[in-house]
């Protein structure tokens, strides 16, 4: 039984069939990389230590308590069907106003405020809606006890709620984390995923 290639192509010698049939599967392969990374599943590295010890980086970045840095994956189709939750650990496109204050770039950090809520931190306990929020995966010393409210952060003065749809992202190493407190609020367009696993190194293979 003749394959496509022969009956696609009947006048190519076998060794021009041989060449295209190589051609057509590297393309295919590369083709289903790519639909996979944009549209399913995409890896990243994580750089510094703001979601330190939940995810580690390498030292001897700072405060980075790994010798290499955690790879997780994201699931880059799930909120086509839901909407984020609070406590999902995500990756996004930072705003504009990160890249004054910190760094621009993709950032990796957990979702604290959702919209609707009003949201302040006081003495490094996180209230949502007046009620203490419970946030195990923050460890002792690692809270920012610095008091602060959705009037303390971009825009000042101006937000008692947080509007539809945006978010309120942290990291979990609290003090060392240049997030929503410093330049403001998480439109979720520019949400990518949701982080589901770490697949390296491989001691460190599970769900975060």
């Amino acid at each position: 039984m003749r394959g496509p290639i022969e009956r696609f192509f009947p006048n190519l010698s076998h060794g021009q069939r041989v060449v295209l049939d190589w051609v057509l599967t590297i393309v295919g392969a590369v083709t289903i990389v790519i639909g996979v990374k944009a549209w399913i599943v995409n890896p990243y590295r994580i750089p510094t230590s703001s979601m330190e010890p939940t995810l580690h980086c390498a030292r001897p970045g700072d405060a980075c308590e790994a010798s290499s840095s955690d790879r997780i994956l994201a699931n880059r189709f799930i909120y086509h069907f839901r909407d984020p939750r609070r406590g999902e650990i995500v990756v996004f496109n930072a705003p504009a106003a990160a890249a004054r204050e910190c760094i621009s770039g993709i950032f990796v950090k957990r979702i604290i405020g959702l919209p609707g809520e009003q949201w302040s931190e006081r003495r490094g306990v996180t209230y949502i809606n007046g009620r203490r929020l419970s946030e195990p995966y923050i460890r002792p010393g690692r809270r920012d006890h610095d008091t602060k409210t959705l009037l303390d952060i971009p825009p000042a003065g101006k937000l008692e709620r947080i509007p539809a749809g945006m978010y309120l992202m942290e990291g979990d190493n609290r003090k060392r984390s240049c997030d929503s407190r410093v330049w403001g609020l998480v439109p979720r367009k520019n949400i990518i995923g949701k982080v589901f696993l770490t697949y390296w190194p491989l001691n460190r293979i599970g769900i975060p």
